[in-house]
């Protein structure tokens, strides 16, 4: 059995340039008329109330690497389809899993986009991600990594250790006792050689995330997604550290981010069979301020490229996250969610009944959904929108707006744009009106 894996964050690195072109030299700013004012259905500051944050999950988009497109016209163009669809939370816009730019030319670029973003529409809410992942310098794929990376004075200050004129060590984030030899341990390399799946009970890999998540936080971001949360906290079991640096960054925020606030998420996977509630709690409160979790669609054998939502199917989350008292102070028997096109890799593309239940017709949710037709596309939408309305309703959908498709290209297309088809984006899939009505409605 063939099999490919490439995780998201690899994917979309490497295709940095590819999806809608830049056909023109120059291009117009996309907001003719600039707003000026948060409404209140979408002002917070120091906390977030239940129904904000629902209003934000409403009309959230998962549009990967917004914040770091260098082109303008890309630029331009991806903010005028997130304005046409009436798109509020703008999920992973700024990250780096294979790291391809210095680190102050990255940040640099993520503050200036932002800063653009929010003077086209103030009530956009930014999310960046750090994921499960941490590179060294001499990985197979780049010249940059960790241990480039010089620890700023207030990171040692924050965890009370001595000041150093150090960078990052890379060894010092990984798993086991003899972080250099230990060949065994699954995470170890265990993306490519040279980038490893960091232990959160780690103190360098705290004060790395700690570092990452008040930088993003400096160039405006107000929420962070932490990947798979449950492949970093296995020397954590009863996630107190976890929730000491969640502590950290929320306090950092409090003091330094653009509403005083920031939201952190993360894939809260349940034990499969389980019928355990996907979320972390500790004495009562929850971890998170809202949970994630992949679509999960169940393959229709028979049916080509056909699926369904299901309520425990596997281990999906619907009717089942986890409740408590959120970070903002309210509390609830079941958080809120939303649930995305997982991107992960493939096996047997195009195949029902692969042993990889996971991924449907034997491709990732998004390369599956990228080679349905674009009518079953557009049906797909409106059906798990309505299905997760009826069926799920503390869950959201966050429909795709820019995802690698790398598993499993479509010709040279790598990556499914949401964006109509057009001069503008000669390669948009063109479900973009089919989103901006199901949200009008």
């Amino acid at each position: 059995m063939k099999k490919i894996f490439i995780f998201s964050g690899i994917a979309i690195s490497l295709v940095f340039f590819i999806g809608c072109e830049d056909n023109t030299t120059q291009s117009s700013n996309p907001a003719q008329k600039r707003d000026t004012v948060i409404s209140e259905k979408y002002a917070f500051n120091g906390s977030i109330s239940e129904r904000v944050l629902r209003n934000y999950l409403s009309r959230a988009i998962t549009q990967g690497e917004l914040c770091q497109t260098r082109s303008d016209a890309v630029f331009n163009e991806n903010v005028r389809m997130l304005k046409s669809i009436g798109a509020k939370f703008i999920g992973r816009t700024s990250f780096v899993w294979t790291p391809e730019i210095p680190e102050e030319q990255h940040f640099a670029l993520v503050q200036k986009r932002a800063k653009q973003l929010f003077e086209i529409d103030p009530e956009f809410l930014l999310q960046c991600s750090i994921f499960e992942a941490v590179f060294h310098s001499s990985n197979e794929l780049t010249n940059y990594g960790v241990d480039l990376i010089p620890i700023p004075e207030y990171v040692f200050k924050e965890f009370g250790l001595p000041v150093e004129l150090r960078n990052f060590d890379y060894y010092a984030m990984l798993y086991g006792k003899n972080k250099l030899s230990d060949e065994e341990y699954l995470y170890h390399d265990h993306w490519v050689k040279g980038a490893s799946i960091p232990d959160i009970a780690s103190i360098e890999t705290q004060m790395y995330f700690f570092y990452r998540a008040s930088r993003y936080i400096d160039a405006g971001m107000e929420a962070i997604h932490f990947g798979q949360i449950r492949t970093m906290d296995d020397n954590d079991p009863e996630h107190e550290i976890s929730f000491e640096l969640l502590g950290r960054i929320r306090d950092y925020a409090k003091k330094n981010a653009r509403r005083n606030f920031v939201i952190c998420s993360a894939h809260v996977p349940a034990l499969h069979g389980s019928n355990k509630p996907h979320g972390i709690v500790k004495n009562g409160r929850l971890l998170f301020d809202f949970h994630v979790f992949p679509l999960r669609p169940k393959e229709i054998c028979g049916q080509p490229y056909h699926t369904i939502l299901e309520v425990g199917y596997h281990d999906s989350i619907y009717q089942n996250s986890l409740g408590g008292i959120t970070p903002s102070g309210w509390k609830c028997d079941s958080l809120p969610y939303f649930v995305e096109f997982d991107n992960s890799g493939a096996s047997n593309p195009g195949i029902c009944g692969t042993k990889e239940w996971w991924w449907p017709w034997g491709w990732d949710e998004i390369c599956w959904f990228a080679h349905c037709s674009n009518d079953y596309r557009n049906q797909w939408l409106e059906y798990a929108h309505g299905w997760i309305r009826d069926n799920a309703p503390n869950g959201y959908l966050r429909v795709p707006g820019y995802i690698t498709i790398a598993p499993d290209p479509i010709g040279d297309v790598w990556t499914y744009r949401i964006n109509t088809k057009s001069d503008a984006c000669p390669t948009g899939f063109s479900q973009e009106e089919t989103v901006k009505r199901l949200w009008s409605e």
